[in-house]
């Protein structure tokens, strides 16, 4: 227990935090130490047991998610967010990020990705997803304002750019979009030269940068 990370469920719909109870029982080193259906019975939780990592939901009764979040990030910052949503549309992924949240997770992706998810955000890092790496990119271009949101990085390279937010080597890509390795040294390669960013590790700086809670 002493070396496991904990986590707070905080959803309205009992079938699914009877899912995600069940998915998360085989690892052993997560452990779910508590369970709440709605946003002030998750705040007062949270406060009660001090989980490492709160799995929130957004639409719930009495207080929705991104409203807990924002009262944890004043009241109890050492404890992170990930939003769990059925929501992928960019503008809204953007809300979510500036509420506090270290990240989110689409209930419908895989049970191995939920998991990265959480190792993720208890090892300091947000979790982003494609979506939030587009917004990212797009947000920069308009910075700069020389137009060019659609031409600056291609759909592919988004979405390696995407890929190493989340922290993965180019190995780990090239499995993950069916890349060979050379491709996706090639694809980082000419996002480098595009962003005038020196190295990889800035680019997950860069992207944490441009969706920092205001």
């Amino acid at each position: 227990m002493k070396n496991r990370i904990k986590l707070l469920l905080v959803d309205d719909h009992p079938v699914v935090r009877r899912g995600i109870s069940s998915l998360l029982a085989g690892e052993e080193h997560l452990t779910i130490v508590g369970e709440a259906a709605d946003g002030v019975e998750g705040l007062r939780k949270a406060k009660e047991l001090l989980p490492d990592i709160i799995l929130m939901d957004i639409a719930m009764p009495h207080m929705n998610g991104l409203a807990v979040t924002n009262a944890l990030r004043k009241e109890l910052p050492q404890i992170k967010v990930l939003i769990l949503s059925v929501h992928s549309n960019t503008e809204y992924v953007v809300h979510i990020l500036r509420s506090g949240a270290r990240g989110y997770v689409l209930k419908d992706s895989r049970p191995e990705e939920l998991i990265r998810a959480i190792e993720t955000v208890h090892s300091g890092e947000a979790c982003f997803s494609h979506d939030v790496a587009r917004l990212a990119v797009s947000r920069f271009v308009r910075g700069s304002g020389d137009g060019s949101a659609e031409s600056l990085l291609t759909i592919r390279e988004c979405e390696v750019l995407a890929q190493i937010a989340n922290g993965l080597s180019n190995k780990e890509i090239a499995a993950r979009l069916f890349l060979s390795e050379r491709t996706v040294e090639t694809h980082v390669s000419n996002m480098l030269n595009k962003l005038g960013i020196n190295s990889r590790v800035e680019i997950a700086s860069w992207v944490a940068q441009e969706l920092r809670p205001a």
